[in-house]
Parts: structure tokens; sequence; C-alpha cells
């Protein structure tokens, strides 16, 4: 359902009664895997978020819409900044299917990719971002993971691993990709996994796209998209978290391959633009922390020691890249066009050096 199809006006008297206030405006938001709506109330103080699922996640790698929000109830009481949730509607609502409204949270996200907000294009403010994402994971890493066992599933990095390699084996099956450096790092995870951690509440794609930041220094004001928790071996989140950040010094994967098969692209260009910074444009420059610093703050906030940091960070790059082929496979199947094989083959060049050591802290 897209915006412009949204039943607004049936949205807002079912929340009206349901909410026991009058709404006084709805505004679409953008959003991919749900359909989403800021919702206004006569109180100043009272805004919400309602969110319905788009056919994007219907898919094993998300969780159903209940789920996410019994997660959401428990962490209302807990130090993560996670929206609370305020109201689940099953099939019988106005949209047409189940929905949930949670409360607003105010802050500025920054997609991967892209630059931080002006105000934060200082050295101190740049140190700022990274902390205030560590300690706002070392909270969710912290938190009694007891207490979500009969909201979410659970998996072992080797269980990941295996999940993906299916995954893996199906996209490729139907896109006819040959991707050989996925299937040795495959291998090589199945060699050297180390004996997992005790379980922790995972948020599954913690990253700076799904946080909010305010304040004249950034700070984290709100954790959320929720459908990818799960209970797992935090390591293998904070291996998520370090995929995306560049230190000087890295090897610089050559663009000029891609370049030469694809042309002159959008996409190639922007992994030009990721080859110098990373995923996160702002992740090498000055103010910054490195890997190590980021890994040291963890470290010290949660006790847990990174070791096997080489296996956790294969691990997530195999993972994500996998997804994003099982992406590329849903287009190729709908017969949509698709412009992502250039990362694609990018990605599997870092999982490649991530698993010959290419990369250190």
């Amino acid at each position: 359902m897209s915006a412009p199809d949204l039943p607004l006006d049936d949205l807002e008297a079912f929340l009206a009664a349901e909410l026991g206030e009058r709404v006084t405006g709805t505004e679409p938001l953008d959003g991919a895997l749900n359909t989403m709506v800021a919702v206004s109330t006569a109180s100043t103080e009272d805004k919400y978020v309602a969110r319905k699922p788009t056919e994007m996640r219907e898919s094993a790698l998300f969780t159903d819409l209940e789920t996410e929000y019994r997660v959401l109830a428990e962490l209302v009481d807990t130090p993560v900044p996670a929206p609370e949730p305020v109201l689940y509607c099953g099939d019988d609502g106005p949209l047409g299917g189940p929905f949930v409204v949670t409360t607003y949270l105010d802050g500025e996200t920054v997609p991967v990719g892209e630059r931080l907000p002006e105000r934060y294009r200082t050295e101190t403010a740049r140190e700022r971002v990274g902390e205030s994402m560590v300690d706002a994971l070392a909270e969710l890493h912290s938190v009694d993971a007891a207490r979500f066992e009969d909201a979410c599933e659970s998996a072992t990095p080797l269980e990941q691993v295996e999940d993906a390699a299916n995954r893996l084996d199906y996209a490729t099956s139907v896109t006819g990709r040959d991707v050989p450096e996925l299937w040795d790092a495959i291998d090589w995870l199945r060699e050297h996994a180390p004996e997992p951690r005790p379980r922790a509440l995972l948020h599954g794609d913690y990253k700076s796209g799904n946080v909010f930041f305010a304040g004249d220094l950034p700070e984290v004001t709100g954790v959320f998209d929720w459908e990818t928790a799960t209970l797992g071996d935090p390591l293998t989140e904070l291996g998520y978290f370090l995929f995306y950040w560049r230190d000087d010094g890295d090897p610089t994967p050559a663009v000029d391959a891609l370049r030469e098969k694809y042309g002159d692209t959008e996409v190639v260009r922007d992994l030009e633009a990721t080859t110098e910074h990373g995923f996160y444009r702002y992740s090498n420059r000055p103010g910054s922390p490195t890997r190590r610093d980021i890994v040291e703050r963890y470290e010290a906030k949660t006790g847990l020691a990174f070791d096997h940091d080489r296996f956790y960070r294969t691990h997530a790059a195999v993972l994500l890249a996998t997804v994003w082929e099982d992406i590329h496979r849903r287009q190729v199947e709908a017969g949509a066009d698709t412009t992502q094989e250039p990362l694609l083959d990018y990605t599997a060049e870092l999982v490649d050096r991530l698993v010959a050591g290419d990369f250190p802290l």
C-alpha cells in the first residue's frame, strides 16, 4: 500500500477512538519494509507512528509484526532508547492488515552512504557519533536476554552461517551469479567458529541508519526498526557494526574493474566514495574513532572480550553479502531493473580480504 493509497481519514478516526484523544494530523513517512505514518494529536506531547509491513517484509529474514511488538514491550523499562509500543491492531483494522502504533522518537538518522548532518561535521562530533553508537549497542547487549526468550528466536553463529549458505545457494540458482569468494568464506567460517558467547538480545541491523541522533553533540536518542531482533552471540553484532567502519590505511579494493565491467554507473561512483571513506562516509575522517577504539570501548562497557575478531567480522560480511544477493534475486525474479551487481562484486572482494586478514583492528 503506497502512501497515496492510505485511508488516512479512516486511520485517524480509528486512532482517535483507540487512543482516547483527538488526532490532528497524519503524515506518511519514507519506508521500505514498512508503510509508516506519523500521527499528531491534540496533546502537544503525544505523537505516534503507525507501521504496517510491506511485501518486502514477507521473508524469513524478518520477524512478524506481533513479535516485533512484543520485543518493544519488553524493552520499555530498560536503558535501551526504543519506541514504546502503544497499540497492536490485527487484520480487521483500517489499513487492511496488521499494524502497530508506537511512540514517535525525535532525531536525525544517517543512512549508510550519506554524510553526517552539517552541524556534526567536526572532529568532536564525529568522535561522539562513534562513541554514542557503541554505548547504545553495549546497553542493548547488557539487557537480560531471558526476558526475550518467549518473543525471539535464537541462533548460534554457525546456525546463521548455514542459513546464509542456503540463502546464497537459492539466490545464485536463480540469478546464475558465480560467487566463489563467498563460498570459500562460508567454508572458512565453518572451520574457525569459536564457542558462542552467552546469548544477548540483538537488534539484527544495528547501523547509523537505524538510530536517531540529537543534541548539539550527537547522542543516540532512539534505536528503531526491530524487525530483525533475535537472540544470539553479541559479538556477531559488534562484527556487523565494524563491517561498515573504515580505518586509514585499510586496503582499497579497485573500482576500475567494476567500471570496465558495468560502466560508469551511479552505483560504481558510490563505491568509489566507499573505497575512500567506508560505507559510513565519516568513519575515517578526523575525530572518528578507529575500529580498535570502538572495540576497546565496547569491551569496557560490556566486560566482553572481542576475541576471534576476524571470524566475527567475516561472519557479518558474509551474512550481509548473502542478504544483498537475495535482494538481487528477488529483483531478477520480479523482472525489475537491477543495478546492484557492482555492489555484490565489491562486497565479495571485501569478504575475501577479511578472510585473508587484510583489515586488522
